[in-house]
């Protein structure tokens, strides 16, 4: 049976079984003698969700398309749906049916209840007994909440505040939010301020019924805000009915499309849904496309920089190059490649003059580095490789991730999951990645970078392989990044290019085995096929 990724996880076998002849033979796994053999089933797994369809024709997969064009820039604006209505109207129930029947991953959705204004001891006083008017639009920061909604829609990575309805306070620490195709917005001021209002692509006011909105109220702030009955009601009459009539009501003219009788609504949800499809479709980019398209009869950025050709490297290169290689060999001279590579990297970083005294008590001039810190970031799967290299050169270097993979469909890079350290924008970064062919899943890299505000010229970019094409896409993309590689070949075969990654991948999981699974490593790769996302 064929061992795939998309199955779920790999479930612990108890029993040993030794690999070689007898009756533990492999043998034994194929079908008697004139047995036709079992046809294969495709996985029935729905553990990833396509991005769109359009009819019967799959686009994308669960990963994030590309948000940028051929220039690195942001092509399109992420799709905004604000979703207005009373307190307890079932705002939030229609966001999560929208998310449901989009079927769509890299959605977010913002809350409007989480940009409350801080309060002060009086103000946080007069809540505690109800006597705080949290439904008139001076209670939100619309200020920080417009920034927030733009900064997102561009896509960028932005800190949403977390507000604690308990202690009518905000939580200390804030929630990082990246990556969104679609955002859902809602809020009973949803349409409050203009300036908001411009942001929204699609305005939906959701209309329920005054009687079912103070019961879904009642039972919401007993149960989840620790409110007592008295005050809710009090709250209500109050503060909640006078504003729903005076500010949300009149607003309702302003929305695209109402929704009567809030999340129960499935016609008026299904319309939503098919509209949100037929933006999604406009969006769909070719970048991969326009890049193999576009002129690269120019010569080489002065931003590249390639190791100098000497013997030792020459003759490294071209034991790596040959396929009858050991793997043993490969690994030693890929990881003494590395190591140079990441030292010139190191060089590119801004410096200053420093002397140290050496235990000898002689006095020793060198270089120091002169900014707050550094960060490795590699580009999963082959960039890991990279990452000993770098550790070892710089013991206390922060560490990020970034999983991008190719639509086999589409042909398209895909981001599938980033893991960076807090605060990068403030450090120089060092992207590596063991080779670069098109340039495809580096600008998606870099454009990830800036999105987390990190600067332009303080990002280097570290290939051990490079094609001239993959170079010209990144260095005319990002005119400020410094790239730096071994060796740019000029005529390279993407199978080429992607074979020595393979390589360099296989050597990093054979030495991840243990001493157990290292005999029988090539086994498994017959009986897995070579999935890398099943090791």
């Amino acid at each position: 049976n064929t061992l795939n990724s998309s199955t779920g996880p790999v479930q612990v076998v108890h029993k040993v079984i030794v690999f070689g002849s007898g009756e533990d033979s492999l043998d034994r796994l194929l079908p008697p003698a004139g047995v036709p053999r079992r046809r294969s089933t495709p996985s029935l797994s729905k553990t990833e969700p396509p991005l769109l369809r359009t009819g019967t024709r799959t686009i994308y997969t669960a990963g994030r398309p590309p948000w940028y064009d051929e220039h690195g820039a942001q092509s399109k604006d992420a799709f905004v749906i604000g979703l207005c209505g009373g307190s307890a109207s079932g705002k939030t129930t229609v966001a999560n049916k929208i998310i449901k029947a989009l079927d769509v991953p890299w959605v977010v959705l913002l809350s409007m209840d989480s940009f409350y204004k801080v309060l002060s001891t009086e103000e946080q006083a007069l809540a505690a007994k109800n006597e705080y008017n949290f439904d008139h639009p001076g209670a939100f920061d619309f200020e920080l909440l417009v920034t927030t909604l733009q900064k997102l829609k561009q896509g960028k990575s932005v800190k949403i505040p977390v507000y604690d309805f308990t202690a009518h306070s905000r939580q200390k620490d804030w929630k990082n939010v990246y990556g969104a195709s679609v955002i859902i917005f809602e809020g009973i001021m949803s349409f409050a301020d203009k300036e908001l209002l411009q942001l929204l692509d699609m305005k939906i006011f959701v209309d329920t019924d005054s009687d079912i909105r103070l019961v879904r109220r009642l039972r919401r702030d007993i149960m989840e805000r620790g409110r007592d009955i008295e005050g809710v009601i009090k709250q209500y009459n109050k503060f909640v009915k006078p504003a729903f009539e005076q500010y949300i009501e009149p607003t309702m003219r302003l929305a695209d499309i109402v929704v009567p009788r809030g999340g129960g609504n499935m016609v008026a949800i299904d319309l939503i849904v098919q509209h949100v499809h037929s933006q999604l479709e406009e969006r769909e980019l070719s970048v991969r496309a326009l890049l193999a398209s576009a002129q690269q009869t120019q010569p080489l950025p002065q931003t590249l920089s390639v190791l100098a050709s000497t013997p030792q490297v020459s003759g490294m290169h071209t034991i790596i190059r040959n396929k009858e290689t050991s793997r043993d060999e490969f690994i030693f001279y890929s990881k003494r490649l590395m190591r140079l590579l990441i030292e010139n990297a190191l060089t590119f970083l801004p410096s200053q003059s420093c002397v140290v005294q050496t235990p000898q008590g002689q006095n020793y001039e060198g270089r120091r580095y002169n900014g707050k810190g550094i960060t490795g970031v590699s580009i999963l799967r082959a960039g890991e490789t990279m990452e000993p290299a770098l550790r070892a050169v710089c013991k206390d270097v922060r560490i990020g991730k970034i999983l991008i993979q190719t639509n086999l469909d589409s042909g398209e890079p895909e981001l599938h999951y980033l893991r960076l350290p807090k605060d990068i924008g403030e450090d120089h970064v060092i992207l590596m990645d063991s080779t670069v062919s098109t340039g495809a899943a580096a600008m998606m890299a870099v454009r990830v970078l800036l999105d987390h505000e990190v600067q332009e010229d303080r990002i280097v970019l570290v290939s051990l392989l490079m094609a001239e094409l993959g170079v010209h896409s990144v260095a005319y993309a990002f005119p400020k990044v410094k790239i730096i590689t071994t060796a740019v070949d000029k005529r390279m075969l993407c199978a080429a290019i992607h074979v020595y990654a393979y390589n360099v991948m296989l050597t990093y999981i054979f030495h991840k085995c243990n001493n157990f699974l290292k005999p029988y490593f090539f086994e498994l790769l017959l009986i897995s096929e070579w999935n890398v996302t099943f090791f």
